[in-house]
């Protein structure tokens, strides 16, 4: 085993350690932890056998096992961003029917002098 093997699985299992905090503190919920746990699972198992991406990428008909990890990195980066930008544009949604809210019911108010 290489030292850099080595280091990222201790890495690895350190991520997957603290996804597994989160979610016993409640900071996250359970199909996200589950979605962080396979993941950081699936990247130990990456680091220990490197020769399983290889192949899996001759299965799908990729020539290298590192270019499925990047396709597949790639992939569920932009999912990633998607999801991010459609919860802050809710987000936003959110805030200005709440500003909206606020406003109107502080013009109703009297205002003391």
């Amino acid at each position: 085993m290489f030292v850099i093997q080595i280091i990222l699985f201790i890495f690895f299992l350190f991520a997957f350690v603290k996804v597994v905090g989160r979610f016993k503190a409640g900071e996250i919920g359970k199909m996200t932890a589950l979605g962080w746990c396979l993941f950081w699972v699936a990247a130990m198992l990456v680091v220990i056998l490197p020769n399983s991406t290889a192949q899996v990428a001759k299965l799908v008909g990729i020539g290298r096992g590192a270019d499925l990890v990047v396709y597949l990195a790639l992939a569920a980066l932009f999912f990633i961003m998607f999801r991010m930008m459609v919860k802050i544009e809710r987000f936003g949604k959110e805030i200005t029917a709440l500003t909206r809210k606020i406003s109107l019911q502080e013009k109703d108010k009297p205002t003391a002098k």
